[in-house]
């Protein structure tokens, strides 16, 4: 006979023909019952299903009975249908700036990323307004994208470093070699193509304003040469002071409407340079020129004093920035002191002292000694951490070695600035300038310090060290009149000229004729991590792990314990 499973869906489950065999009637009764309760197992079995079916799946306009063959092509084509939006997500990933691209070579090289320079472009106001309507596609994007990246990572490619994050000071060390810290390292891979020539502004450095720092020092030493009794046997005429200042405020001006348009149009690359542990301290460079400009004005172009509005116009800036970057070292953190000091820490410190000169020329004499006493205090800190670098610091690479220059500039540039508060070369002025004369010198010798680095323009700001070194001994041979002091006073002044001048043709050739005073600035463009696998501190794990194995001993030996408690005891009550 025929046997049905009595069920709303039967057509989901399969059907069996029973037959009838001649057999005693018993039997039949057994097997009719057995039937009966597999169907029924059957039966519940199916409901089961598909409730269960019912409820993880949402409703569907077709029928699902359909028969296995059906079954496993349907589930094929939902899975090609689930690949294929996965894969347009992840390329529409470049509209985000590149990242999470799924254009990848078979060696797993991003090649959505190349010659793609909107990576640090400002963000402009339209994709603000759509930011909030993008952010929940963003989402989707970054969650699915999760396990990919996690993988990328195991294989050495990780895309998940934005480009507005902020780079930890060690990377920079670790990633970048050179006298600036601005060439690539070849084991690092960077977010921009290095075979193909970026846009002129994302290769225009912060470092270009060590130009202008040269210059600007230039041009107030050579009016001192003309002007000091030390040095008026030389009968230096005034012009020469006047061609420079109007040199150097026209290489100011260019340089800075240059850098405004960077910060315009590539701000992203302006963080960048922001977080650079190097280039950070030339941030204070204009305001430090624009007090140059000042202090060295000829006196045909000006023929009053200066106005101490001048002087809160270039300070407040400057003072604001060396909160911030002060308040960093003091705080601590991953920008503390001792991670990020390098020589070119002095800029940061000198800017004190050139303030406090002007602060003098203008009249206030009290802001002028803060000043000096701020810039003093932080100078001592930076020298004693650059002279004894503690093990726990950032290794100071041996191309960084020409920046050792910058150690001259803050001890003589203090000298200057306290005999020019008290009028006076007294004793902690020549205290001041006896040090920087020491480190001149000791520099001096080390000529291989100074051999085998190729041209930057970032080496303009090595002048301004010598020129100030220069400057404070002029003030010296007018105090201590003699032929020592005189011939010294000359020398350093020609060996400062000479250094400019060289500087100078060097880069009006590598300006018009080579045309490669500016190549492509990989430093702002390393990835926020070192590709590849990164060990991870064990401390935790290896705590649990400690932990782990020893609490089962102890626990163990306390249970020992107390059961030898338990059985001494007992024997006591016995023997009791």
């Amino acid at each position: 006979m025929d046997i049905r499973a009595a069920s709303p869906n039967f057509r989901d489950i399969h059907f069996m023909d029973i037959h009838e065999v001649p057999e005693e009637e018993e039997h039949e009764e057994e097997e009719e019952a057995g039937i009966a309760q597999a169907a029924e197992k059957v039966d519940k079995r199916s409901k089961k299903q598909f409730k269960l079916r019912e409820a993880k799946r949402p409703q569907r306009s077709f029928s699902r009975q359909v028969s296995l063959e059906t079954g496993v092509s349907a589930l094929t084509n939902e899975s090609n249908a689930k690949n294929q939006r996965h894969v347009l997500l992840e390329r529409s990933g470049r509209s985000f700036g590149g990242f999470g691209s799924s254009h990848r070579t078979s060696n797993g090289v991003d090649q959505g990323r190349k010659g793609d320079f909107n990576l640090f472009r400002t963000k402009s106001t339209l994709t603000k307004q759509h930011s909030a309507i993008l952010s929940n596609l963003r989402k989707e994007v970054d969650q699915m994208d999760i396990d990919r990246d996690n993988n990328d990572r195991g294989s050495g490619r990780g895309d998940d470093e934005r480009v507005n994050e902020s780079v930890p000071a060690g990377r920079y060390f670790a990633a970048l070699k050179g006298p600036e810290l601005d060439q690539i390292k070849d084991s690092e891979d960077i977010l921009l193509p290095k075979d193909k020539k970026w846009p002129f502004l994302l290769r225009f450095p912060i470092g270009c304003f060590g130009i202008c720092l040269g210059l600007s020092s230039q041009a107030i030493l050579w009016r001192a040469l003309a002007t000091s009794p030390a040095t008026k046997f030389l009968h230096i005429t005034p012009l020469i002071n006047v061609i420079l200042w109007l040199l150097a405020l026209a290489v100011l001006l260019s340089v800075s409407i240059t850098y405004v348009l960077k910060c315009i149009f590539y701000f992203e690359a302006v963080k960048r340079e922001y977080f650079h542990p190097v280039r950070v301290n030339f941030f204070f460079a204009p305001w430090v020129v624009c007090m140059f400009l000042a202090i060295g004005v000829p006196p045909i172009i000006a023929h009053e004093a200066l106005h101490p509005a001048l002087w809160c116009t270039f300070m407040a800036p400057y003072f604001f920035l060396e909160l911030k970057i002060y308040g960093q070292w003091l705080s601590g953190g991953k920008r503390r002191l001792c991670k990020v000091a390098n020589p070119s820490s002095h800029l940061s410190v000198v800017g004190n002292f050139v303030g406090a000169i002007l602060a003098s020329k203008v009249g206030w004499n009290e802001a002028g000694k803060f000043l000096w006493a701020v810039g003093f205090a932080h100078y001592l800190v930076v020298f004693v951490t650059l002279y004894q670098r503690l093990p726990t610091s950032e290794a100071l690479p041996k191309e960084l070695h020409p920046v050792y220059s910058m150690f001259i500039a803050a001890p003589s540039a203090a000298s200057i600035a306290w005999e020019t508060i008290y009028g006076e070369f007294d004793g902690l002025s020549r205290t001041c300038y006896f040090i920087a004369l020491f480190l001149y010198v000791s520099l001096v010798v080390r000529i291989n310090f100074f051999t085998g680095f190729r041209f930057s323009v970032a080496w303009w700001s090595y002048t301004f060290p010598m020129t100030t070194a220069s400057l404070a001994t002029i003030k010296y041979a007018e105090q201590v009149p003699c032929v020592m002091s005189r011939g010294l006073a000359l020398s350093l002044s020609f060996m400062s000229s000479t250094m400019v001048a060289v500087l100078f043709v060097s880069t009006l050739l590598h300006a018009f004729v080579w045309h490669t005073l500016f190549p492509n600035d990989l430093a702002i463009a390393i990835t926020k991590r070192k590709h590849g696998k990164e060990k991870k501190p064990l401390k935790k794990a290896y705590d649990i792990r400690r932990w782990a194995k020893q609490s089962p001993l102890s626990f163990v030996s306390a249970i020992r314990k107390n059961n030898s408690a338990n059985r001494d005891s007992d024997e006591e009550i016995v023997g009791y």
